[in-house]
């Protein structure tokens, strides 16, 4: 049973969050102080700290994450321009990172697994094909490996890359179902970590088993259950449970790709909420299919320009103009 109050004073709370704390004029403010470092670095071409545009990415990445809050959860605007550049940056982190494996084979991620699953379900929904397919492969390349580790314990990000798998007649392992106990499994015989992995994906078990139904009713039904699976761990919003961070806690993407993956696929899908979730500013955006790519943040520009020029083996260098 969700506590109703208890999930309302936790919105309030992540809604104040952006407001009260992270404000979106310190970010900024971050933002441009960070603008000197990399502009030096790219103007002198310093490869020796080149890194250091890796590091800063994650500045761009607050930037857009506190525009899209300031845009979409505290003014109420329908707009997508800050979500959109977040997953590009996360797209350009995973790429930056590759460069680095040899000369800093144990340099901190800028990014988790997590977080590239978002992406990629994002550039999916979006409709970036191209930048979906290059995400894709930099994930199955390094999978189970130093940049891409796969030791995750959010059930729905087991969830997220299985439907997307199935979706996409895709494979990982060799395989695209179960993906929770095989992944597991495999790490296990190879010696790797996986301690963290779900061995029960809880509601969405049952929503992989039959996310292609026909029937509205049902898939409302596991939608509801979603729903009240995401809403009571939301309700802990600050702590460290699933979706208790602030910067995702309140999205239900998770429903909103198993949407698109049914509509895609010619499969009804639910017109109309009544719960407090569903019904929030970031669930009721409005994604285009296919959404127009936003326009390119000048450092991160800067940043791609520079590893394309002094990079050869730099991913990007060998899959010509992306997003645009």
């Amino acid at each position: 049973m969700l506590n109703q109050k208890k999930i309302e004073i936790a919105y309030k709370r992540y809604s104040k969050n952006f407001i009260d704390g992270i404000k979106f004029e310190d970010i900024k403010e971050e933002y441009e102080d960070n603008k000197s470092e990399i502009i030096n670095i790219v103007e002198t071409n310093n490869i020796e700290k080149d890194h250091v545009l890796l590091i800063d990415l994650d500045s761009i990445f607050s930037y857009y994450l506190s525009k899209w809050k300031n845009d979409v959860l505290i003014n109420g605007e329908n707009v997508t321009e800050g979500l959109k550049n977040m997953q590009m940056v996360v797209f350009y982190q995973c790429m930056g990172q590759e460069l680095y494996k040899i000369r800093y084979p144990k340099m901190q991620l800028e990014y988790t697994f997590r977080s590239v699953v978002i992406a990629l379900i994002h550039l999916s929904m979006f409709g970036w094909e191209k930048e979906e397919n290059i995400l894709f492969k930099f994930i199955v390349d390094n999978f189970g490996g130093h940049l891409m580790n796969g030791n995750d314990w959010n059930k729905h990000t087991w969830f997220l890359l299985e439907l997307y798998l199935q979706y996409r007649n895709k494979t990982i392992l060799n395989t695209n179902q179960k993906l929770n106990i095989a992944v597991k499994e495999k790490f296990k015989e190879a010696g790797l970590q996986c301690g963290l992995i779900p061995e029960d994906l809880d509601v969405y078990n049952e929503v992989l088993e039959n996310y292609l139904t026909p029937n509205l009713e049902d898939i409302e039904h596991l939608i509801n259950k979603m729903s009240l699976f995401h809403s009571q761990l939301a309700s802990e919003i600050g702590q460290l449970g699933e979706f208790g961070d602030f910067g995702y806690g309140f999205y239900p993407y998770e429903i909103l790709f198993l949407n698109h993956v049914r509509k895609k696929l010619g499969l009804p899908v639910p017109n109309h909420y009544d719960d407090f979730l569903m019904n929030t500013p970031e669930a009721k955006m409005v994604i285009d299919d296919p959404e127009p790519y936003p326009e390119w943040d000048t450092l991160l520009l800067q940043i791609d320009s520079f590893y394309r020029k002094n990079y050869p083996e730099y991913i990007p260098n060998k899959c010509g103009k992306l997003f645009q």
